[in-house]
């Protein structure tokens, strides 16, 4: 069981939801999405990095933060980074949306999407919890089979808020209708997964696929999942 995974306690009611983070987790790691941004755009990860730090220290708030909650438009997430590099948008994106060139290094992580599959055919519910960006939500969702997937999604961009914010648990649950005991969420942040735990929820940190899959699994008490990885996101 990975470090910091809440195991469930002797007559705790048993787990009967599993809520998924998207990027990073649904998705393979935000690493090499950023590597493929930089080969389209010609600027180097680190450059790229330094710039959204720099944007965050010059207006006081992360401005992907910002965008995720739908404070700012992806157009003056693009100006805010761009301008800390010295750089036109029209440049660096060629005249395309930011999200388009984005995705281009954005895959779906299949084998955890099979194992949704499994969690769902073993009568357990699943969400998705997601920081995300209201332009690119078309994206994401032409990526996945959402409707198929999820009972219910909250998106932070539609919600106005973001997680580690308890206020996004606190609407997850509800929405879902659940005891927080009986739900387990999987992020690969442990910023969120601890605030998930702080709502009383468990929390499972996503380091690998084959990892999630075995922590989930036992926790709520699935037979192996034993579909080889396909070499996507592991």
């Amino acid at each position: 069981m990975t470090p910091g995974t809440r195991t469930a306690a002797a007559g705790a009611p048993p787990i009967t939801t599993l809520v998924c983070d998207y990027g990073g987790v649904l998705t393979n790691p935000l690493a090499e999405t950023y590597a493929v941004f930089s080969d389209s755009t010609g600027i180097p990860v680190e450059d790229l990095v330094a710039a959204f730090g720099r944007a965050t220290r010059r207006y006081g708030v992360s401005p992907m933060a910002e965008l995720e909650i739908g404070a700012i438009s992806e157009d003056e997430l693009v100006r805010r980074v761009l301008s800390e590099l010295d750089r036109e948008p029209g440049d660096v994106l060629r005249g395309l949306p930011f999200g388009e060139v984005w995705f281009r290094g954005r895959r779906t992580n299949e084998d955890l999407t099979a194992f949704l599959r499994t969690v769902r055919a073993a009568g357990h519910r699943v969400g998705l919890l997601t920081n995300n960006v209201r332009e690119w939500e078309p994206r994401w969702r032409a990526a996945l089979p959402v409707a198929e997937l999820f009972d219910t999604v909250v998106d932070s961009s539609r919600e106005g808020v973001r997680k580690p914010d308890p206020e996004i648990y606190r609407r997850l649950v509800a929405r879902l209708g659940a005891d927080p005991a009986t739900v387990l969420f999987l992020d690969d942040l442990e910023e969120n997964c601890a605030a998930a735990r702080a709502q009383g929820m468990h929390a499972v940190r996503f380091d690998t696929t084959d990892q999630a899959v075995r922590d989930v699994g036992r926790l709520m008490d699935l037979p192996a999942f034993d579909k080889e990885p396909s070499g996507g996101t592991s």
